[in-house]
């Protein structure tokens, strides 16, 4: 049984070099790798090639998704084992992964990974990103290309990655091999050890990417709702405390608000046990629950909604500059005249001219399709 590995890269200079490594000290090596670069602009390329290892190295501008296409497409082999930049192999990751294969009738191993954290806060982060060990089931649990050996065959019949998402094109390829009923089978003993986020805005930035992939390809998981749910509602009890200021609709909002961090901290503090963790899950909770609702929404709306909405918010952050220096901006212009007769219209009673709101007006006409139309330009020339 032949086997080809195959990964992707972009920009890896700092994370590549410890994959190759483990993968030169695997108890069973594959019989061919095959890496394709989705056009570096680092060093990438050349540190790979400068291995001295016997591998293979292809550029192919794109994305993940193109990337694998381009890597499975140039293998010899039909077993495919598959894994990312920025993990370490266990040594006996090849062999576990592939000794499924012994049955002719498996199609895909699902491998296992474990994060490897250095500091409190990516132990803290660890849980939110990866199935822990105790809440796994091998009946649905679905393969990841951190850790994933399949048929070239079965990657035929589903299509193999879909190019058009940048995001989550592993999770998309691993529904599809569901609904197809490909014969999957989960082996926790290949195990591969996954770098873990530095830092509170690359773990935004991550669960943002992973929210937007799921909404783009119209994947809504059950948590998602509830992240939502448990937002409007809160939101919705803020406003009634605005308007009725009732002290027991605030009490409320401090009970639930309290329970939520409570429940942050007691779900994923078994999996830390540091005292800086009481600190730190309940801020992550937070981020990427922001990170979700915002990817989610980015991710269902198409360009030119985006190009509307973005438009609307420099305009209203205009509007707002025009509001808040609304007194320099009167005294710009000529004080009003009031008629023989003492009527005075409402803009001047707020002591501004008249023809001031006509501006205005004008303003809030003129500026959205103004905004649209350059935002539109600008967005097709990067294009």
């Amino acid at each position: 049984m032949k086997v080809s590995f195959i990964a992707t890269v972009y920009n890896e200079e700092a994370s590549v070099e410890a994959l190759l490594e483990s993968l030169m000290k695997q108890s069973k090596m594959p019989d061919e790798i095959i890496i394709v670069d989705g056009g570096s602009r680092d060093h990438t390329v050349a540190q790979i090639q400068n291995h001295k290892s016997k591998l293979k190295v292809f550029v192919k501008k794109g994305n993940r998704a193109v990337g694998r296409n381009e890597a499975v497409k140039r293998s010899s082999n039909e077993i495919i084992v598959c894994s990312d930049s920025g993990c370490i192999l266990d040594k006996d990751w090849i062999k576990n992964i592939t000794e499924p294969f012994e049955d002719p009738k498996i199609e895909v191993v699902a491998g296992y990974y474990k994060g490897s954290a250095k500091t409190v806060f990516q132990k803290c982060l660890i849980p939110y990103v990866l199935v822990m060990p105790d809440k796994v089931d091998k009946d649905k649990f679905l393969p990841s290309t951190r850790s994933i050996a399949f048929k070239k065959s079965i990657w035929k019949k589903v299509g193999g990655f879909e190019e058009k998402f940048n995001n989550n094109e592993d999770y998309v390829f691993a529904k599809r091999l569901k609904e197809i009923s490909a014969n999957i089978i989960f082996e926790i003993r290949a195990i591969v050890y996954w770098k873990p986020r530095k830092n509170l805005k690359d773990a935004f930035i991550m669960f943002y990417r992973f929210a937007k992939g799921d909404s783009e390809s119209h994947i809504f998981r059950p948590k998602v709702f509830f992240i939502f749910l448990r937002y409007v509602l809160g939101l919705i009890l803020l406003l009634l405390f605005l308007i009725s200021r009732s002290y027991i609709i605030l009490n409320t909002i401090y009970l639930i608000l309290s329970i939520y961090i409570f429940w942050s901290i007691v779900k994923n503090y078994k999996y830390v046990k540091d005292a800086r963790a009481i600190l730190l899950l309940p801020l992550i909770q937070i981020i990427s629950d922001k990170a979700v609702i915002l990817g989610t929404i980015n991710g269902l709306l198409n360009e030119r909604s985006k190009i509307l909405i973005e438009g609307f918010s420099y305009i209203s952050i205009i509007y707002l500059i025009i509001l808040l220096s609304f007194r320099q901006l009167r005294s710009l212009f000529s004080s009003p005249k009031i008629t023989e007769h003492g009527i005075v219209a409402y803009a001047q009673y707020f002591k501004y001219p008249l023809y001031f709101e006509t501006i205005l007006f004008f303003v809030f006409i003129l500026s959205p399709i103004v905004v649209f139309f350059i935002l539109s330009k600008v967005r097709k020339h990067k294009e």
